[in-house]
């Protein structure tokens, strides 16, 4: 198996100019990506105490699912640091506003195996907690060298993504037969990660630990204050986390609700910061005013699309909407996270791509929380029918609250698995 894992181990170092080319076009657009280079590659300017609890969390979305638990790990594990990584600036950005200090953080090798050594020399984790998907070969391999558990929380596994990973064959089983503990979050996901090798009694059905999220208690009196500034009357709807060539489309339905409801407002909210900028000049180039978040000015009734170009407020515009569309779901890639929008009481709108939350958008379709469309007119017509019937409004956001309700207390069942390999 050895030679598998070296001929990986080659191309990835074959493959390592690509990274840093890939890092700085990225940095064209976001400059964050050309800094702390040398972390990437292994290098750390930290002081680490030994044994901290390890948690990696690729981006954004992963680091906020994370948040809850990395703060039930300090409280139960107060002689243990937490070291957080990321992959991407935005999951950096995250993890700093949200925890500071309390937590080390920097960012995850590649999973070269000089970047990896260097990295495990520097840090000495007790545990290693990767979140969803986040499979490594060489990571893996070195926490299991080292007598370190490693831990697979929240996993989940789409049957394409799961195709993928069979074409590796004895590669990837046995990959997986060296991940000591997995939480899947559903049947689906369990039944997928040991057909790829994981072992039986690693594997347990936890939930999606994305529904124990913690709102702020005062996060609907926050939502009232915004709603009143853009405008009690209007019928508001937030188009969150979109993605590229996915704006136009939800500009093009823009269009056909302003035409039935002229006071309609827009809350448009690019995925990635790098494309706030473009998506503001696609809005006005439609001839739209638009109104910036960053710009800390009042929405009139003249501003048509009220742009979220900040990050941290999402929670805050869904208690302020009538109705949510979550992105990357019009475009094929996998749709975004719709249970805070959910959790928020508003009926939730997606496209037809949902891979990465199968299981979370089924629960949603089949307690009728959850619209799917399949292309700008749908996502009009669908708009304008939560517009016209308060009534169904209300059934449909109450029916998602009801959902996340019901499926609360991953969180636990995923503690209480990971205290005992910390304890052990």
């Amino acid at each position: 198996m050895n030679w598998l894992r070296y001929l990986y181990s080659a191309v990835l170092y074959l493959l390592t100019p690509l990274y840093l080319a890939y890092l700085y076009w990225r940095g064209r657009r976001a400059p964050a990506y050309r800094d702390r280079w040398a972390e990437r590659f292994g290098y750390y300017d930290i002081d680490v105490q030994d044994g901290p609890i390890w948690i990696h969390a690729v981006s954004v979305g992963e680091a906020q699912a994370a948040l809850p638990m990395i703060q039930k790990l300090k409280e139960r594990f107060p002689n243990h640091p937490v070291l957080v990584t990321t992959t991407t600036p935005t999951g950096s950005t995250r993890v700093k506003e949200s925890l500071g200090d309390e937590v080390l953080h920097v960012y995850a090798p590649y999973d070269v195996p000089c970047a990896v050594g260097r990295f495990m020399t520097t840090m000495t984790p007790s545990i290693a907690i990767f979140m969803e998907t986040e499979i490594w070969p060489n990571m893996i391999h070195a926490c299991n060298e080292s007598g370190i558990p490693v831990v697979l929380a929240n996993a989940r596994m789409s049957q394409g993504s799961a195709n993928g990973y069979a074409k590796l064959g004895s590669f990837m089983r046995h990959v997986m037969s060296q991940i000591n503990l997995i939480a899947a979050q559903s049947q689906s996901d369990a039944a997928r990660l040991i057909g790829l090798g994981a072992q039986l009694d690693a594997v347990h059905v936890t939930g999606s630990v994305k529904f124990d999220m913690h709102l702020p208690a005062s996060i609907k009196e926050q939502g009232e204050v915004l709603r009143r500034d853009w405008g009690v009357n209007r019928s508001i709807w937030i188009a969150a986390s979109t993605r590229q060539g996915e704006d136009e489309q939800i500009l093009d339905a823009f269009a056909q609700v302003c035409h039935a409801r002229p006071e309609a407002l827009l809350v448009l909210v690019p995925r990635h910061p790098e494309r706030f900028d473009s998506v503001a000049a696609l809005c006005e180039k439609r001839g739209y005013k638009i109104r910036r978040r960053s710009e800390h000015a009042p929405c009139d009734e003249t501003i048509d699309i009220y742009l979220g170009d900040t990050m941290g407020d999402l929670t805050l515009f869904y208690a302020a909407a009538d109705v949510a569309f979550i992105g990357g779901s019009l475009v094929s890639t996998g749709g975004q996270n719709p249970i805070e929008a959910a959790a928020l009481g508003l009926p939730v709108i997606m496209g037809p791509s949902l891979y990465n939350f199968s299981e979370v958008t089924r629960m949603l379709r089949e307690r009728e929380a959850l619209t799917i469309v399949n292309d700008s007119e749908q996502l009009a017509a669908t708009v304008l029918d939560y517009f016209h019937d308060a009534t169904l409004r209300g059934k449909h956001g109450e029916n998602a609250y009801a959902v996340v309700q019901r499926n609360r207390g991953a969180m636990e069942r995923l503690l209480s698995l990971v205290d005992a390999k910390i304890s052990m």
